[in-house]
């Protein structure tokens, strides 16, 4: 797609004009479902660090939160210790919150034993939406949820399983990311091709 083409397309207001970081996550990432469980967990913690700030400054420290945080490799991230967790918090890279990094701790030997369960974190996760994406049709930006009753229920659940940082209005904005809600608007060129490539017929 050229730049040019790619500017006339209708997106959601907040991808932005730029043709950047931004619009090139809404593009390409968010609303497709997720199924690989070291991407699922990298989101889940991504979400957790974005309480209270906005996923524009998450996002510009991906790559950095990939490198301090072993790729998001949870067997590593659950062997932190106190050092690890200094260690972060000299990290100009990252979000240098100290109950944030040691949720995230907290949170890699939560998601560590939900995976010894039959189906893993997938399965666990994708429960809350009856194992399918779930189809939104939103005309506008306002119309959008903060949270809903299955973002409740997930928050419920993870937090009885030992996760922090889960809210449900953080569950919402995780179910968003990884494609568990397709909530891009009806007029965003996304919304249709999303439903497209990842919806069966008896979903849409």
């Amino acid at each position: 797609m050229d730049a040019a083409h790619s500017a006339q397309k209708k997106r959601c207001d907040w991808a932005g004009p730029d043709g950047g970081l931004y619009q090139s996550y809404h593009d390409r990432e968010w609303g497709v479902p997720v199924f690989d469980e070291r991407l699922l967990f990298e989101f889940l913690i991504l979400e957790g660090f974005q309480a209270g700030l906005s996923w524009w400054i998450i996002l510009n420290k991906r790559e950095h939160f990939r490198d301090a945080f072993n790729r998001f490799d949870a067997e590593k991230i659950a062997r932190y210790g106190e050092a690890d967790i200094s260690g972060l918090l000299q990290n100009a890279g990252i979000v240098r919150n100290r109950f944030k990094i040691t949720a995230a701790v907290k949170n890699a030997r939560a998601f560590l034993a939900v995976m010894e369960r039959p189906g893993g974190f997938t399965e666990y996760i994708w429960q809350f939406s009856g194992g399918r994406p779930l189809l939104n049709k939103w005309k506008t930006p306002g119309e959008t949820p903060c949270s809903t009753p299955v973002s409740d229920a997930m928050s419920k659940s993870l937090k009885s399983d030992g996760f922090s940082f889960v809210g449900s209005t953080i569950c919402y904005a995780f179910m968003q990311a990884v494609g568990m809600v397709n909530d891009h608007i009806v007029s965003c060129f996304r919304h249709q091709e999303i439903v497209e490539q990842y919806f069966k017929p008896e979903w849409k």
